[in-house]
This record gives structure tokens, sequence and C-alpha cells, in this order.
């Protein structure tokens, strides 16, 4: 038998289906052996798990790297990004390529490789947000599937940003896409009502200060684009995904779709199930600003529901970071917000200490919800998403008895506050493999840029 390069050994390896002990073997950033008792050779690197969980390594299909916004450009490129996600114990994540109106979705794909490419430390995948539906890009979307991009995105608000798609680019999109194997993810969201509600609370912006950003979107704004975009799904046989999930609304929507047979997954993030909207009347409450912004207590409390039964079916984070100088550009006016905050490198370990040591989560469903769920819907099961042998060897030995305070001083990000400053957790990952490879080791960064590879996904994911 070739000698292994690497043992993880005694760990309790824990998938979405399973847990038990055993031993990790590596040889060419695969699994080739889950067994008792490996012998290592002299060269193999060997990571003693005891009394440790052994998980597949986190994906995150939500982040926004070095993103031009609002006047400037998000503050963690591809290469930090990256590493605070190795950080954190996430080994996969997915950015996007968003089209320019009038030039080809390709065009956006190539030059987003470009600035990612030689840059990630872990592997990573883009979906493709389209903006101009037209027969040119229609004859696209079966090209850019087979190029790897099965997944796509289209934003039903941001009218000025040129990035809005109208109800006919979305109808016809879900149509083409359910052809070939894509899903379209929606940011779901009513723009008309939106854009009245935020210029008339704009009138009285020195009273309102940041809190302004939520009045002017209330839950239904959310609730009716969720309904709308459903309707089309439902009508065109197309898959839907509906990202960053604020509203409890929005899950009673999906679940009553779902139980019609309607083709349509939901993702919500931390922010929401975590947070609610008494952050915007702080100090600092500009810092919080996220487009859906953080909603009411009941909201969260019926996203977890949808995450315990399954109504809600993945966890990500929307990662999108903003430094406060680059918030302060707002000046008083919640209109200018640049809308983001720090989360792939939390996500792991927040999710541990509040849905399992909290809310009683096992760590299998955990492991679903960060993990498995993610890989199979975004086609890339079983390579990523589990450990079993054959898979890419994208592991993170968890330690559920350490004690970690959050503070952004001590994050890899270059975000200098966190929107969960002080917050105890209990359980964090100790150590992040990306196809066999060290890349971080409590919470430090040790691995090499570059490891990443762009992740050529597969069509038709489903759960």
């Amino acid at each position: 038998m070739p000698e292994l390069e690497l043992i993880v050994k005694n760990g309790n390896i824990v998938t979405a289906a399973d847990t038990y002990k055993a031993d990790v073997g590596v040889k060419d950033g695969k699994i080739t052996t889950l067994g008792s008792s490996l012998s290592p050779g002299p060269d193999t690197k060997v990571i003693d798990a005891e009394g440790k969980y052994v998980f597949p390594g986190g994906i995150d299909v939500h982040v926004h790297f070095q993103l031009p916004f609002s006047g400037t450009v998000s503050a963690d490129d591809f290469e930090n990004g990256t590493k605070a996600a190795a950080c954190g114990g996430v080994t996969t994540v997915l950015d996007f390529a968003i089209q320019t109106k009038g030039h080809p979705i390709m065009e956006a794909v190539e030059a987003r490789r470009a600035e990612a490419d030689p840059n990630v430390c872990i592997d990573y995948g883009l979906h493709a947000a389209i903006t101009d539906w037209n027969p040119e890009t229609q004859a696209e979307i079966k090209k850019v599937i087979d190029y790897g991009i099965p997944t796509f995105k289209m934003f039903m608000i941001y009218k000025n940003e040129g990035w809005m798609a109208d109800d006919g680019m979305l109808f016809n999109a879900l149509e083409e896409t359910a052809k070939l194997g894509g899903h379209i993810g929606v940011h779901a969201e009513s723009v008309d009502v939106l854009e009245m509600l935020i210029e008339k609370y704009a009138k009285e912006k020195d009273k309102w200060g940041a809190y302004g950003h939520t009045l002017s979107r209330p839950c239904f704004t959310e609730e009716e684009a969720i309904i709308r975009a459903i309707k089309w799904a439902e009508a065109t046989g197309g898959q839907l995904y509906i990202v960053h999930m604020s509203t409890g609304e929005g899950a009673d929507a999906v679940e009553a779709a779902r139980k019609k047979g309607v083709n349509v997954y939901a993702e919500t993030c931390p922010q929401y199930l975590l947070l609610d909207d008494e952050v915007f009347k702080g100090e600092n409450g500009h810092l919080y600003a996220t487009c859906p912004q953080i909603k009411k207590p009941h909201d969260s409390e019926r996203l977890w529901e949808g995450l315990a039964n399954g109504e809600v079916q993945i966890v990500a984070t929307d990662t999108c970071t903003f430094d406060t100088k680059q918030k302060a550009a707002w000046n008083g006016d919640f209109r200018k917000i640049p809308f983001g905050m720090p989360g792939v490198e939390t996500m792991v370990p927040l999710m541990y200490t509040e849905g399992v040591g909290k809310r009683g989560f096992s760590v299998n469903h955990l492991v679903a919800l960060v993990s498995t769920n993610p890989a199979k819907l975004f086609g890339m099961y079983p390579e990523k998403g589990t450990v079993a042998v054959g898979s890419d060897a994208d592991l993170v030995v968890f330690d559920p008895k350490k004690k970690v305070t959050i503070k952004a001083e001590n994050l890899q990000t270059n975000c200098d506050w966190n929107p969960f400053e002080g917050w105890k957790l209990e359980g964090y990952p100790s150590t992040t493999i990306s196809r066999g490879k060290v890349v971080a080791e409590d919470g430090k960064f040790v691995g090499e840029v570059g490891h990443g590879r762009f992740l050529k996904r597969k069509p038709y994911g489903k759960l």
C-alpha cells in the first residue's frame, strides 16, 4: 500500500448521516482510507484528533470578495477572504461573476477568474449573475453550465447599479435553466415599494439615523418578492434558490411552496439568526447594515425553526466586508451605507455554539447545513461535503471544548470590527485541511497563497 501523506487519527468523524470513531488516511489530496490504527510511513504527517470532531470542510455558497459596491471595494480580497475562510473551518466558497449589461456572461467569469485564480487559498467556484436578458444571453446559458457554473443569480432590486432583473427576465431564465439543469438564485425584495419607502424615510434621515434602513425595508418587501419568484418557478418548472432569506414570512412562503411541489430552496445567514434590528439604534448602528437587513426577533425564531425542520436548507454568510472607514461614508444618510458584514470566518463556530450548544441541533445536522446540503445543491457532492473514500480531503478538526471570545483584532479578516464582538463561543476549529494540506491551525492561516482551485461544478443539483 502506498505511503499515506496525512493521517488524522482518533477523531470522531461526523457526516450528515453518521458519527463514528476512525482514522482518516489521505494521499494526493483525496481520502483514500477510513479505518482504525492506520500506520504512518516515515514521511506521513499525523494529526491527533482525540476528543475532537472531524467534519467535512465548511462550504459557504455566498461570499463577495473584492466586490466593487457603493463607491468602494469590499475589504477582503480573494487572498485574504479565503485565508479568513480557512481560519474558520471553511474549505470552499462560491463568489459571483456579475454580467455587465451589453456584454457576455463569460466575459465577467473570465475577469473574475483572473482576479481569483492566482490568489485563492482554498477551493472556490462562481455563480453567474445575469443582468441582461437577450437572445445572446439565452444562448450562453448552456455554455456557462458546461463550463462548470450551473448556478445563476438575479437581483430583484438594484436598478441604479444596472443589476436588476425584471419579472420577464426572471421567468425566461428559470425556463431556460430548467431545461439544462441549472438553478436561479434570487435576491428577493420588492423594488418599487422599496424605493418609495426609502425616499419616504430619507426625508427625515436625520431623525432616524441608521434605523431608517430597517424602517424602509419592512418584512413584506421580502415576503412579496419571494412569493412572486416562487410563482414564476412554479409556472416554468425551474429550480429557485432564495439567497440570504431574512424573514419568517419568507420561510412560511417557501414551506407552503415546497408542500405544493415547487422546486424551491432557501438559505439564511448567522446575522439573521442571531441579531435583531435594535442594533441599528446604537451609536455604530450603521456598521450592521446589510441588504436585506437584520429583522425582528420573531423572524430569527422562525428561521431557526425552518433550519430545524428542513424548510430552510443551507446556512451561508453573504460575507461582504467593509471596515469602519468605508462604512463612515454614510455620513448620516442610511441610503449611502455600503451594505455588508464579515461572516465567513465565524460561520461554523457560531453555528456550533448557537445551533448545537444552545438549540440542540445534532452535529450531523450542523454538517448538513454548512457542508453537505451546499455540496449537493451546488453540484460538488461527493467530492465535497462529506468524509468518504474518494472525496477531497477537505477536513476540519473541530474542538468542541475550545472556548473563544470573538474579537475583530484576533481574526484574519481585514475588517476592523465584528458584528459578534465579545460573543463567547464554545467549540472552534483547531485544524483546517484543504485537499490534504493543512491551511489553518488554531485560527491562524498556515497555508499557501494560490493553493485553491476553481471548481467545475455539475448541473442538476438536488437535495
